[in-house]
């Protein structure tokens, strides 16, 4: 297939992965390889990366995965049982998010950035159903560097769906997704580099 039609493509011609109860849309990479490499680079220098943190099972830990959120102004959001607040945008995060509600036709508030150092690094199966976020609103996820697997579990019937998300790429969670289905990002012996994941929401402003 000619890459580039693929980024011309228009956004109905993408199918929804999940079989029912949700929308996953996977468009592939959105970025020409050359642009992709230089959000990488960029991002990885100009983010304000932390250890991140959260409350599970009521214990307060740090992981080796770093975090930063971004938003259209100062407003705190509930993430993982821990409060933050939102940092001014910076002009690559923009430029990004700019592009992705072109090709969704949604829009976004603020971006959740992770930055995973190896395949060591994941994430526990949940769902985005923080209070904060807009009910069914689309969360629109990029993967810039490693490739690595994203899976859904249905919560009743316990069907997987896995995808494999490219350097570049975009992947779009809407509708009742994240009622109905469980995602997770599994760690992996075969991945010795790092992926950039920035993921796009809608917040609710309290």
């Amino acid at each position: 297939m000619n890459r580039m039609k693929l980024f011309e493509d228009d956004i109905d011609s993408y199918k929804n992965h999940l079989p029912y109860d949700g929308t996953v849309n996977y468009y592939g990479p959105i970025f020409p390889p050359l642009q992709a490499d230089a959000y990488y680079m960029t991002l990885m220098q100009e983010v304000d990366w932390k250890a991140d943190e959260a409350i599970i099972f009521g214990k307060h830990i740090t992981t080796k995965r770093k975090v930063a959120w971004y938003g259209d102004s100062a407003f705190s959001y509930t993430y993982s049982g821990i409060q933050k607040t939102a940092l001014p945008w910076i002009d690559t995060l923009l430029s990004i998010k700019s592009i992705v509600e072109k090709r969704t036709k949604e829009t976004f508030n603020s971006c959740l950035c992770n930055l995973y150092h190896d395949g060591d690094e994941g994430m526990a199966w949940h769902s985005d159903a923080e209070k904060d976020l807009k009910k069914h609103g689309a969360i629109a996820s990029v993967t810039l560097g490693a490739e690595r697997k994203f899976c859904f579990k249905h919560k009743s019937s316990k069907e997987t769906i896995n995808i494999v998300l490219e350097h570049g790429s975009l992947l779009v969670m809407k509708d009742e997704t994240q009622d109905f289905w469980l995602h997770r990002l599994p760690p992996t012996t075969k991945v010795h580099t790092p992926r950039i994941n920035l993921t796009f929401r809608s917040i609710q402003h309290s």
